[in-house]
């Protein structure tokens, strides 16, 4: 199983829109999520930074999978205007960070 995090920012003044959107999560992106592969999905929010971190066995299968979904398409767009989703060209997927530790 693979343990895995990204890093974003939440746009300046958009704080409480993006809690809003995420305590309000589309069923159908959750569902997304799941077919992708992604259990135990977590976000945190240090100011406006962003840490989410999630498990899947297969992260290249995952950020394909998402690449190429409608919904998830649809959620990135609505979550453009208050969250600054500048990602890693090279996967097209937010910036990942690189595992140091981890204690099972």
């Amino acid at each position: 199983m693979g343990h895995h995090a990204w890093v974003l920012e939440v746009r300046p003044g958009c704080e409480e829109e993006y809690k809003k959107a995420h305590d309000e999560i589309w069923p159908e992106m959750l569902e997304t999520l799941k077919a992708a592969g992604i259990r135990n999905y977590s976000i945190f929010r240090l100011g406006l930074k962003l840490i989410g971190y999630f498990e899947t066995d297969d992260l290249q299968k995952t950020i394909a999978y998402l690449r190429d979904d409608p919904v998830n398409k649809r959620w990135g767009e609505a979550m453009a205007p208050i969250m600054k989703l500048e990602g890693d060209p090279r996967t097209g997927f937010a910036y990942m960070l690189p595992l140091q530790w981890h204690m099972d």
